[in-house]
């Protein structure tokens, strides 16, 4: 599906439902997970959304069925959170196929050339956007699949729904649904997480961890556009309970030495000794549009010379994966994690 997509320009559309009930903060970190994944996230609250993924495959280097497993895994490990996830080339076939996921997790994948003979054998009442009252008018007159609904002439459909809500299903049963993701406003702030899978006592393995949040916050904010005022530290140990504190930025920034400057800061505010940690996150608080952020001219070529570097290792994750290039000092930390 990635390949045929790619040459033709068509929409990969990713339609995710996360259990019902979820805490909105928690529903909030899944939008947050989501936009580590691409920048076009539409939420639809209280405990759905999209995401466009045609210009992330590339990113990402794989497949969009892979990249929905990648969204169960970090969901799981990071927020205890587990989704249901449906792919497609349409808004319509991706939330259908979403609610065709069995048990309280899994990806459902329909490529393009599959639509049809995918939605055909499904009852009229499965298809999205079908509600009960439509999907009662259709049974009565016989029409109880999505292969019959597009069978039938428009027209018929239009006087049994009425004239937009027929034109609707009628397309929609043919896999004909033009609507975009339209981003909404991104969070206003961002988290990246750690979880050590021992309780971790070496302050180099902590640190460690605490560079590669950084060096995984850092990018997720330029891809967003977005520039973060503070920070804060959160730190869980294994006797249940939490450390956190916040600090502003001198000046609103996205870049991994302002980033990690500040973070090494909190670092040793907290004062750990022989703490034993569970896991660690980092937030990025009060996000603002990074195009709005005045850029001082700096004569210290040290600092010129490491944004420049900046640039050139976003190129290279944009081209090969996020974790293709990075500090040295963590990739002991990422091979042992």
């Amino acid at each position: 599906m990635h390949k045929d997509a790619s040459r033709v320009g068509q929409s990969v559309v990713m339609h995710v439902r996360c259990p019902d009930r979820l805490p909105e903060d928690v529903y909030r970190e899944v939008l947050e997970l989501l936009a580590g994944l691409s920048p076009v996230v539409q939420a639809l609250p209280p405990g759905c959304a999209l995401v466009e993924l045609k210009g992330a495959l590339h990113y990402h280097g794989t497949d969009a069925a892979h990249l929905g497993e990648m969204l169960r895994v970090r969901t799981v490990s990071r927020l205890g959170v587990d989704v249901r996830i449906g792919i497609g080339p349409t808004i319509t076939v991706a939330a259908t196929a979403s609610a065709q996921v069995e048990g309280p997790g899994g990806v459902l994948a329909v490529a393009p050339r599959r639509v049809a003979d995918w939605l055909g054998p499904l009852p009229v009442r499965a298809l999205h956007g079908i509600g009960p009252r439509q999907a009662a008018a259709l049974y009565d007159y016989g029409i109880h699949s999505v292969g019959r609904l597009a069978a039938v002439s428009p027209a018929t459909v239009q006087r049994l729904l009425g004239k937009r809500a027929g034109r609707l299903a009628a397309d929609r049963a043919r896999g004909i649904d033009p609507r975009p993701v339209v981003p909404q406003a991104l969070p206003a702030s961002a988290a990246v997480r750690h979880r050590f899978t021992h309780h971790a006592l070496d302050g180099a393995t902590v640190r460690a961890a605490l560079l590669d949040l950084v060096v995984r916050l850092g990018p997720l904010l330029r891809r967003r556009g977005q520039a973060a005022r503070a920070l804060t530290l959160t730190l869980r140990f294994a006797d249940g309970t939490s450390w956190d504190r916040t600090r502003r930025l001198p000046e609103p920034s996205a870049h991994d030495q302002d980033l990690r400057a500040v973070a090494y800061r909190l670092m040793d505010a907290a004062g750990l000794q022989r703490a034993r940690l569970t896991g660690i996150a980092l937030r990025a608080e009060d996000l603002v549009d990074a195009g709005r952020v005045t850029e001082q001219i700096s004569l210290d070529t040290t600092r010129e010379s490491r944004l420049m570097a900046e640039q050139a290792m976003d190129r290279v994750r944009d081209r090969f994966g996020p974790a293709s290039i990075g500090p040295a000092a963590v990739l002991p930390f990422r091979r042992a994690s």
